[in-house]
């Protein structure tokens, strides 16, 4: 099985300007260090333009979640000891950062085996769906909200994700980048 991501370009444009924005970098700037023109930087982030295989491996390179200071592991303890079905994904590539044990009940494999591999080869159909769907419900937005959706049980060999209702949440990393937290949701009314 493949190494499968979810880098579409309609996360990787809205994506690459957020994270440009809150580390206060100029397109020009940014444009230097990927060796492209400001223009492009402007194409890609406008969703005018997508990004060769090369520039898109150097942009998620940049913006893939990296949870290296003392409040991201927090983040990540926290989620690893969580009590209920929870888990914590790179929110551009939906490599595994960290998982609950209440949510590994479902997994056939020992968690190793998925840690720091992405998860989108696991997606549903409604996850999918949803992912397309980001940008027009204001995932990207300073004050994005959290998304809730139904999805289908869907088995695979390593693991089974059962018929839920499903909230994810967009976190800000220290420096910038984003980490999707990923729950069930048990509140009935919104």
């Amino acid at each position: 099985m493949t190494e499968e991501t979810a880098v579409l370009q309609s996360s990787l444009g809205p994506s690459l300007r957020r994270w440009r924005v809150l580390n206060r970098l100029k397109q020009e700037a940014l444009a230097a260090d990927l060796g492209v023109s400001q223009s492009r930087i402007s194409r890609w982030e406008g969703g005018v333009l997508e990004p060769d295989e090369a520039d898109r491996r150097k942009i998620t390179r940049l913006l893939q979640a990296r949870p290296e200071t003392a409040s991201d592991r927090a983040l990540l303890e926290l989620v690893s000891c969580a009590s209920t079905p929870v888990h914590l994904v790179c929110d551009l590539t939906h490599r595994l950062l960290a998982v609950s044990p209440a949510r590994t009940r479902l997994w056939h494999v020992p968690v190793a085996d998925l840690m720091d591999k992405p998860l989108w080869r696991f997606a549903s159909h409604s996850i999918r769906e949803v992912e397309h769907k980001l940008e027009d419900k204001g995932w990207f937005e300073p004050l994005g909200p959290d998304i809730v959706y139904q999805t289908e049980r869907a088995d695979f060999a390593e693991l089974t994700i059962p018929q839920s209702r499903i909230r994810i949440s967009r976190l800000a990393l220290s420096d910038g980048r984003y980490a999707r937290l990923v729950r069930d949701d048990t509140v009935t009314a919104e």
